[in-house]
């Protein structure tokens, strides 16, 4: 289960700035891609990556916090290191290569 839906703008900021490693899943409910692709993400991230954080943020739900992180297609997905937007990944993209992205900062962070 995900660490939960962000809905203001002052929640997304405050789990960037206190967590080391967040990734926040960008997508609506009416985008089929990024709703059967959601579960597989989470499922990566919990098996290969347990010390990062997983929000979902609907877009539909809230468009300002979207546009205020540049994101205008679905899915999209943003990681976060150490407050820093260090992967961002949209539309077409494999689980491998997410996997392959978030490897390397995530040993140097944690390992």
């Amino acid at each position: 289960m995900a660490d939960g839906f962000i809905n203001t703008t002052e929640e997304f900021d405050k789990i960037i700035q206190e967590n080391d490693a967040v990734v926040v899943y960008f997508n609506t409910v009416s985008c089929n891609v990024g709703e059967s692709l959601a579960p597989k993400v989470e499922d990566l991230i919990r098996s290969k990556f347990p010390k990062m954080k997983f929000f979902y943020l609907d877009m539909g739900m809230n468009p300002k916090i979207a546009a205020q992180y540049s994101v205008f297609v679905e899915p999209t997905i943003l990681v976060f290191f150490a407050g820093k937007e260090s992967i961002r990944k949209s539309r077409h993209f494999s689980l491998h290569e997410l996997e392959s992205a978030i490897a390397r900062p995530y040993s140097l962070l944690f390992d």
